[in-house]
């Protein structure tokens, strides 16, 4: 039964429909052009990123702060965060309230190794996302068997619990945090220290490896069955496909990204402490996800930029600034609950979850639970 918020009438709808209008057309669009054209939007796309850090763009994208430094954090830090933790919330559609751990077990095993030890970045950065990795799998081996309310409580619990474990262990600092964190070795002539432009062009380079490793995963066997899992685990499972190893394969992998994600983080700031985690960065993150289009990775992305940037966009407004910045996330996911670019089964599932959605359509065949079984199945 629709309810009267989805009538075509209502002028909810109407907002909703005028709201994702022109965001859907695009989309379907790029999803229809030839190879051609995607292969060059992917290269100006990449072409616009190499030149973002250039004066004349930062004079009008910050004009309060540091704009290179911007793009290095949170920028681009919150676009590699947002695109693991998208594989886990968007691919699997497992609710991660704790994903900051994984960010703070790359950064801490940077931080520790490198003082401590004396490691290089390089063998250190493998060792920090192999640790995330085996993190993802330590806490979904006991807890994903929960679904849900449930398993979101267990994954916050778990951030906090990395939070208070590196607060209370004095080999790595304690409260007082660990400094001075190495650098990465120089690369082609050019040295890592305090300038943030060769940082920029590294997390960069991590960002296109992780978009290219997490659209190779999506159209993958693997892909096709996190989204049986996504879509109903019951008829999944029936199906053949074996659920818990997937999503154990899930949070292996984002929080894999996310230990990535820690490390490039920890070699620019010299110091961390365990402030530098709070659960309000798994939020964050998890807000990114959802406003860009959980799911859909160009969408992620964007909703990663907005979040990361908007703030210091407007820095000029004072404390108003977050609660404009707050307010504008409000209206854009109440006319837009699938966010800005939504994946195509992520429409359609919402939209068959309010009993037809915005217009009373019907989703296609594509989202059938059955159909991703077998797909995944095969």
């Amino acid at each position: 039964m629709t309810d009267t918020a989805s009538r075509p009438g209502n002028p909810l709808t109407r907002a909703r429909r005028a709201a994702g209008g022109l965001s859907d057309g695009v989309r379907d669009w790029w999803a229809a052009a030839p190879r051609w054209q995607r292969w060059t939007g992917y290269g100006l796309a990449l072409a616009l990123a190499i030149v973002a850090p250039a004066p004349a763009i930062g004079a009008f994208m910050s004009p309060y702060t540091d704009w290179t430094s911007l793009l290095f954090n949170p920028i681009g830090t919150y676009v590699l965060l947002a695109i693991g933790l998208n594989i886990v919330v968007g691919y699997a559609g497992l609710l991660d309230l704790g994903y900051v751990a994984f960010y703070a077990i790359g950064a801490y095993t940077l931080a520790y190794l490198g003082t401590k030890h004396g490691f290089p970045f390089w063998p250190t950065l493998v060792m920090g996302v192999f640790l995330a990795a085996v993190s993802g799998i330590i806490l979904g081996a006991p807890t994903l068997r929960l679904r849900g309310d449930y398993l979101a409580i267990v994954t916050l619990g778990f951030g906090e619990i990395v939070r208070i474990t590196a607060v209370n262990t004095d080999e790595i600092g304690g409260a007082r945090g660990i400094t001075p964190i190495p650098h990465p070795p120089g690369l082609f002539g050019v040295e890592f220290l305090l300038d943030p432009l060769p940082y920029y062009y590294l997390i960069l380079f991590f960002i296109v490896l992780a978009i290219v490793f997490s659209l190779r995963l999506q159209r993958s066997r693997v892909g096709r069955a996190w989204t049986a899992i996504r879509e109903d685990e019951d008829a999944a499972e029936l199906m053949g496909v074996p659920t818990f190893r997937f999503k154990l394969l899930a949070f292996a992998m984002g929080a894999s990204v996310g230990g990535l994600a820690g490390v490039v983080f920890a070699s620019k700031v010299i110091f961390i402490a365990p402030t530098n985690f709070p659960f309000i960065l798994s939020a964050t993150i998890l807000a990114a996800v959802l406003l860009g289009g959980a799911g859909n990775l160009p969408g992620v992305i964007l909703g990663a930029f907005l979040i990361a940037w908007l703030p210091e966009r407007f820095r000029g407004f004072a404390d108003y600034r977050i609660m404009v910045f707050g307010a504008a996330l409000v209206l854009t996911m109440a006319l837009r609950p699938q966010g800005i670019l939504p994946s195509r089964q992520r429409r359609a599932e919402l939209k068959e979850g309010a009993g037809g959605g915005l217009g009373g359509e019907v989703p296609g065949p594509e989202t059938e639970p059955e159909t991703a079984a077998v797909e995944a199945a095969r």
